[in-house]
């Protein structure tokens, strides 16, 4: 039995007949594998849970079709930037068009100040995708924004808010990113249908 609470195994007393001895009591304080699975290790980030300004929290980057439709998601911890995210967005999930092979890479991108990068206007050109992204104060350059286009972001804004109405979106019941994740497919199936 090994160690009890403290006591060498050789001071436990063996209980009389009808008595609850010493040699039980303590079972519960002996060490061994967490019930929650904890040789697995706990990995916060693994898991999509991140400390932002309002406790934890999870980001979903999302990547929506012309007509405000879900294509693909992606969570990250709560502190994580949009910016590094934006080359995985762009890998998942493809189009169908009118014909043809389904595109991977949309015409144009739109999206808010969080994607404003360097890197992330380095890679729209390099892969032939225009973009609508308003630039941070803090840019050197400026360049043109066509704020009618920009309009169009509105329908991602909307597509979250629709998803968002499922309670167990809105506040992260899952423990498991996977678990989460799959509760946001399976809304924005629903929204599909």
């Amino acid at each position: 039995m090994g160690a009890v609470a403290g006591v060498s195994a050789a001071a436990v007393q063996h209980p009389r007949e009808g008595e609850l001895g010493t040699s039980l009591c303590g079972w519960h304080h002996s060490s061994g594998p967490s019930a929650r699975g904890g040789s697995q290790g706990e990995n916060p980030e693994g898991e999509a849970l991140g400390r932002s300004q309002g406790g934890f929290s999870t980001k979903v980057h999302l990547r929506a079709e012309g007509g405000g439709k879900l294509i693909t998601l992606v969570l990250t911890p709560g502190q994580r930037h949009e910016a590094p995210v934006f080359p995985q967005l762009m890998a998942q999930g493809a189009v169908k068009g009118a014909k043809g092979r389904p595109r991977l890479r949309p015409h144009r991108v739109v999206g808010d100040k969080g994607y404003s990068s360097r890197a992330i206007r380095r890679y729209a050109r390099q892969h032939g995708i225009r973009i609508t992204i308003p630039r941070k104060v803090n840019e050197c350059q400026k360049g043109p924004f066509d704020r009618e286009v920009y309009k169009q972001r509105n329908l991602v804004e909307r597509l979250i808010n629709q998803l968002k109405q499922f309670r167990r979106l809105a506040t992260r019941y899952e423990k498991r990113a996977a678990n989460y994740r799959a509760m946001w497919i399976i809304a924005a199936t629903l929204l599909w249908l």
